[in-house]
């Protein structure tokens, strides 16, 4: 399960996304979770993903 906060779930992900997968789109679909949806929370507190750093930034 994904963290609620905003600020939880952006720390969650960028870690995931360093420590154990090679993009966005990997992490969406091992954890089941909505890229879009994942997108438009964190674009909310001006994170967007960048593929080149492979995190939200």
């Amino acid at each position: 399960m994904l963290p609620t906060d905003p600020i939880m779930l952006l720390s969650y992900v960028n870690t995931k996304l360093r420590d154990e997968f090679q993009s966005l789109e990997d992490f969406c679909k091992s954890l089941d979770v909505n890229e879009d949806n994942l997108i438009d929370t964190l674009d909310k507190i001006n994170y967007h993903y960048s593929k080149e750093r492979n995190q939200f930034i």
